[in-house]
């Protein structure tokens, strides 16, 4: 059996892998999220809001159970949160940034260091992926904590990949961008104040010509990724390269 790890997996991207997954009667998911909006029998769902780092922290022995008939361990941190868009320095919160970065690097990271730490004597195929974007390769105006969590990410990605490959274990750590997907966080994005974030109109423009990828098409190719990590040797991938 294998045994795949999804954050945010109730809706837009992290729902769409999910169900992608439980196509094949040899996968079972543990699905982590505030709510549930899947039924399987190869599901199991763990809540969790990964706002609240302290109920992560008491909660992670819930999520990575012993899994003896393991084949394969994935790790997919999808979840994550765009934060407020806005200007530093003008009407960004400075909670804002706590809570940006507890869900998109703080807790991804605790759970990457507790799936390697429990799994750690396993002999099967582990393999992390942190769904990461653009953003965090290109600084975008209103999107500064958003843009510094998955250049962050990226970074922490590539620092673990590096770790593992000088211990020998065999595990593969990837950053994967999904490209613009049809999320409510786009219909965020669209919402935004152009003076606040000057590229809006291209977003908006993004949903009337059609331009946006829907989550099951991504999830799709993520799961056939998924499938064929052997096959990449870089740490920093996207989706529309493949």
């Amino acid at each position: 059996m294998n045994y795949y790890f999804v954050t945010g997996a109730s809706k837009g991207i992290g729902k769409a892998i999910a169900e992608e997954l439980l196509q094949d009667a040899n996968n079972y998911v543990i699905g982590v999220s505030r709510t549930n909006a899947l039924a399987h029998q190869n599901y199991r769902y763990q809540p969790l809001d990964f706002s609240d780092v302290a109920a992560v922290e008491h909660n992670l022995h819930k999520i990575f159970l012993a899994y003896p008939d393991a084949e394969r361990l994935v790790l997919v941190n999808n979840a994550g949160v765009l934060g407020d868009i806005a200007y530093v320095g003008e009407e960004m919160p400075n909670e804002g940034f706590e809570f940006v970065f507890d869900v998109n690097v703080v807790v991804p990271a605790m759970l990457m260091n507790t799936f390697l730490h429990t799994y750690r004597q396993q002999n099967c195929a582990k393999v992390i992926v942190n769904i990461s974007s653009g953003a965090g390769k290109y600084p975008v105006d209103g999107w500064a904590s958003y843009c510094a969590s998955k250049a962050a990410i990226d970074m922490l990605s590539q620092a673990v990949q590096l770790e593992q490959d000088k211990r020998g274990t065999g595990v593969k750590v990837f950053a994967l961008a999904p490209g613009v997907v049809d999320t409510a966080m786009q219909g965020q994005i669209r919402e935004a104040d152009p003076q606040k974030f000057s590229a809006v109109e291209k977003f908006r423009n993004y949903k009337q010509n059609n331009d946006l990828a829907t989550p099951d098409e991504v999830g799709r190719k993520i799961v056939k990724f998924l499938n064929s990590t052997d096959s990449y040797q870089e740490v920093i991938l996207s989706v529309r390269d493949m």
